[in-house]
């Protein structure tokens, strides 16, 4: 590991732990040059997911686009960082287990949306009106005024399904 104070590659591991969920091994380094300690996360290296795109190109997975996706819809709202690492890690580890090799996108956003309206209905609505593609204030209203009338978000029928 390279220190990200000094960038010095030698370090000692000073303690080891698994995560909570079992699925990662937290470890405490302590930089051999200039002692900074930091913290590192191994994780079992999933084979590769394709994205299947609606216009059908493909693209490879990318949780970290997930992941941005998510905080900016969740930007600003009172939800602590443990619950959106941990809703993130659910949606990745749905997926690897519900597909081999290839998702479509609905399917993420879907899963997306499900997670996030359990959590947050703000963040629903922000994360919907980026995955729908609202063209104007109209659509993203009519979206509102569904999400406030209906608990089920299969049975909404808004753009884009």
């Amino acid at each position: 590991m390279r220190c990200p104070k000094c960038g010095c590659v030698d370090d000692k591991v000073i303690d080891s732990r698994s995560s909570k969920d079992g699925l990662a091994i937290r470890r405490r380094r302590q930089c051999l040059e200039c002692t900074q300690r930091f913290t590192t996360y191994e994780e079992i290296e999933r084979g590769i997911l394709m994205v299947i795109k609606d216009d059908g190109a493909r693209e490879k997975f990318n949780r970290e686009k997930l992941e941005t996706g998510i905080n900016v819809a969740c930007e600003k709202r009172p939800i602590s960082a443990e619950a959106i690492e941990e809703m993130i890690r659910e949606v990745v580890d749905e997926l690897y287990d519900e597909f081999d090799g290839e998702v479509p996108s609905k399917v993420i956003g879907r899963k997306v949306m499900e997670k996030l309206k359990k959590l947050d209905g703000v963040a629903y609505v922000r994360f919907a009106s980026v995955y729908w593609r609202f063209d104007d204030a109209a659509e993203f209203l009519k979206a509102v005024q569904r999400f406030e009338e209906r608990d089920d978000t299969a049975t909404i029928q808004l753009p884009g399904f």
